[in-house]
């Protein structure tokens, strides 16, 4: 763990002071391999979507809690993006280009930044003050980034899409953990390849829609391959099984991509979605 003083970065500046709350004059940095030594277990996030590095500061004020900043420095927007949808639950909060606050804690994103901002301690002032802290440093970074365009591919003339549950995701870890599939990796999910997950609700239907674009068409037929056999094995040669909640699976490849239903209706209502998302793909 290295602290150094008064180091800045052209492209997000932390303000020295915020609603009486001053920075107390250390910011630590955390990489790839130290990571760990910050947030033991929760560091494969991060490291998932292409993590360079993270400084935090502290700020303090008399008889307040102190309030953390941290400042997590992704490969690109998109995985910015996606650490932020990851864990996302509360409200749009306005700040950056995708946010929440819940709980005392903000999170935002904006271009290749992550942003993390929290009181250790409960109370309203605190809690403005940490929104104002967040909104000192998404003005501070000048350049937004893209949303992941496969966002794009999931659906909206189905209804139902609940935004707030959407993953952009690049590791099967992290996939199982939002919607298990299987302990091993059988969509060869990697670094490279990415996805996206999205959950529709209509009535009493729980439906998901699994789409994820690899490197080259040949990655994607070896992956859905892998999947059928392990996963939907009795379907041979269909595309579509019914499983033991009578709710049917389709999984079906175009070109780079596959494209996977979970919880259907029927077997006519599965292949209604794997049309729909070939629908939209073919646009993007």
């Amino acid at each position: 763990m290295a602290q150094e003083k008064g180091k800045t970065d052209p492209e997000v500046v932390f303000p020295a002071e915020v609603a009486g709350w001053k920075w107390d004059g250390k910011e630590n940095h955390y990489n790839r391999k130290t990571i760990f030594d910050y947030i033991n277990g929760a560091g494969e996030l991060y490291i998932a979507y292409n993590f360079n590095g993270v400084r935090v500061r502290r700020y303090e004020k008399a008889n307040q809690p102190p309030i953390i900043a941290e400042v997590y420095d992704m490969e690109a927007s998109e995985d910015a993006y996606g650490v932020f949808s990851f864990e996302r639950q509360d409200e749009e909060a306005g700040i950056g280009q995708g946010s929440e606050f819940g709980g005392g804690l903000l999170r935002f994103w904006k271009g290749k930044f992550f942003v993390s901002v929290f009181a250790e301690g409960q109370g309203k002032e605190a809690e403005a003050a940490t929104l104002e802290l967040g909104r000192a440093i998404a003005g501070s970074i000048r350049t937004t980034g893209p949303f992941p365009k496969l966002l794009n591919a999931l659906p909206k003339t189905k209804g139902g899409l609940v935004e707030k549950n959407i993953r952009y995701l690049r590791s099967h870890i992290l996939l199982n953990q939002r919607f298990f599939i299987a302990n091993q990796n059988i969509l060869n999910l990697n670094p490279k390849a990415e996805a996206v997950l999205g959950q529709y609700v209509q009535g009493r239907q729980k439906v998901h829609l699994l789409i994820i674009r690899y490197p080259s068409e040949s990655e994607a037929t070896a992956a859905l391959q892998k999947f059928k056999k392990a996963y939907m094995p009795e379907a041979e040669a269909q595309n579509a099984i019914q499983t033991e909640d009578k709710k049917w699976t389709a999984a079906e490849q175009r070109k780079s991509f596959a494209l996977i239903v979970f919880g259907a209706g029927s077997k006519a209502d599965s292949e209604e979605w794997i049309r729909a998302a070939e629908e939209r793909i073919g646009r993007h």
